[in-house]
């Protein structure tokens, strides 16, 4: 296991961690305003996860494993079958109290941070480059993801107090501590099955950019968010072009 590279790993899953954080303060202390500048950290994340996932992330890990089509699918609709069961089913199937409307989500996000900490770990075990790369896009996205999570707990009937403390873990904390998890059994893993991992990573950060940040955009409907969107698809072909 290298020491480095889990510091390298741990050090940009913090810094997640921390985004996340700020934007549980924010929206805390600053309503209005970051819920009117939310759509576009949002937009600029999904231009940056959707470019570097087809453009880079997908051809290396077709380049490192003959399994990595199909880890993408895998990866795709794992994402999507779990934020189904947690958003529809759960809540759909029984009777759920009023702070059910915050749990419920929180929980699904709470897994899609854990999952963040784990990409961290593939990508950057991948290459350092491929992480940072990867981690561009995903930061970015992170403080809108404390903001949502905040207010859907306290939708859900919890006071400021108690949903900016469990937005915390399950938003923030949860990040570095799926990196910590992941990383022992992702560092010890060969090429082949690399570019696989990586493959699922991919398939899950498309799902993410595409399924999940793009219609949040659409339905809060900004002026300029095609610009921030343009701009994070800018951001990402000129970090991989640079590279070449």
């Amino acid at each position: 296991m290298s020491v480095s590279r889990l510091a390298i790993v741990l050090a940009a899953s913090t810094i997640a961690c921390a985004v996340t954080t700020l934007g549980i303060i924010v929206i805390s202390q600053y309503r209005k305003w970051s819920r009117r500048r939310s759509a576009y950290f949002v937009s600029f994340a999904a231009g940056v996860l959707i470019t570097v996932s087809f453009t880079h992330l997908i051809p290396e890990s077709i380049e490192m494993s003959a399994l990595a089509p199909a880890s993408m699918l895998v990866g795709f609709f794992a994402l999507y079958l779990l934020n189904r069961f947690l958003n529809l089913y759960l809540c759909h199937e029984y009777e759920c109290p009023e702070y059910a409307v915050g749990i419920i989500p929180m929980l699904g996000i709470g897994l899609h941070s854990l999952i963040d900490g784990a990409i961290y770990s593939i990508t950057f075990n991948v290459s350092v480059f491929t992480g940072a790369l990867a981690a561009v896009g995903m930061v970015f996205h992170e403080f809108p993801e404390g903001i949502i999570t905040f207010v859907l707990l306290e939708r859900g009937g919890f006071s400021r107090r108690k949903s900016a403390l469990y937005a915390f873990l399950a938003a923030a904390f949860s990040t570095p501590l799926g990196a910590l998890i992941s990383y022992p059994f992702v560092s010890r893993i060969d090429e082949p099955g690399l570019g696989a991992l990586l493959g699922l990573a991919a398939g899950a950060l498309v799902y993410v950019g595409g399924t999940h940040l793009l219609p949040e955009v659409e339905e809060q409907n900004r002026r300029y968010t095609v610009l921030t969107l343009g701009a994070g698809v800018l951001i990402g072909i000129v970090i991989i072009a640079f590279k070449a």
